[in-house]
């Protein structure tokens, strides 16, 4: 498989925080060490492509801001770095952190599946979000969102119909405001019919689809103020957004199932 830009970020990104030296006294990180173990890391051939390749995702982390030239004020220069408050906020959760985008998605895909479309938007939304530009990461992650919550719409539409049921009108309103509202109603009315560790997942993240991320996304399309989305409540969307995929996923098995 060949290797991806993501997968170069990942390595740097472990890569620097196994390098780090917890007190900052004792220790640098410098650029040369952290480009060789990347190197050994990825078992990487002598070939000068790949090589500008880790180079370009290496600077990038500094035109970013998760990374600074200089240790102190005695060594400032190259080859001396440091971990900004930005990059140590991603390093904390290394693993499933937007800043990391190879890690996020697969903790994603470990919880649920994407359809193609809240994929591509969820896809561009992690581009701007390691850009540092909130307002467009906020909004792509809200269009992510939107097309789960219709994808689900879509699923309880065709279910309805296998079984003969009606289909609520409200249900095919061009607001998606509306149809999370009476997909809610819909499932309430029916919760018994839950499986438990379902029904606790819906009182706990259900409202994020609507008191957060879609809050975040329309602050950032309909700004009321210079600074509408800040980089916390970007970071905060992201980070609850694989567990409403979850929850969407097996919202649409109990609609296949166990619906009634």
């Amino acid at each position: 498989m060949p290797l991806t830009p993501q997968d170069i970020r990942q390595a740097l990104l472990e890569e620097i925080a196994a390098a780090e030296p917890r007190d900052p006294r004792e220790g640098s990180l410098q650029q040369n060490t952290i480009l060789r173990r990347v190197t050994e890391r990825l078992n990487l051939p002598r070939d000068i492509e790949l090589e500008r390749l880790v180079l370009a995702e290496w600077y990038w982390l500094f035109n970013t801001g998760y990374l600074a030239w200089g240790h102190d004020i005695n060594n400032t220069n190259p080859p001396f770095c440091h971990v900004t408050a930005r990059g140590r906020a991603t390093l904390e959760a290394l693993s499933r952190d937007p800043g990391n985008p190879a890690g996020y998605l697969a903790y994603l895909h470990s919880l649920a599946p994407l359809n193609p479309v809240a994929a591509s938007y969820l896809a561009e939304g992690l581009d701007c979000y390691i850009g540092g530009h909130y307002k467009a990461a906020a909004v792509m992650l809200g269009g992510a969102s939107e097309s789960l919550v219709l994808e689900l719409r879509d699923n309880l539409v065709r279910r309805l119909g296998e079984l003969g049921q009606p289909v609520p009108q409200k249900l095919a309103d061009w607001r998606v405001k509306i149809v999370l509202d009476e997909l809610q109603q819909f499932v309430e009315a029916r919760r018994a019919t839950l499986p438990h560790e379902s029904r606790e997942e819906f009182s706990a993240y259900w409202p994020a689809f609507t008191q957060q991320i879609r809050a975040v996304r329309n602050d950032a399309g309909h700004p009321t103020s210079v600074d509408p989305v800040s980089p916390e409540s970007a970071h905060a969307s992201y980070l609850v957004f694989p567990l409403l995929a979850q929850l969407a996923a097996r919202l649409r098995e109990w609609i296949d199932g166990r619906m009634g």
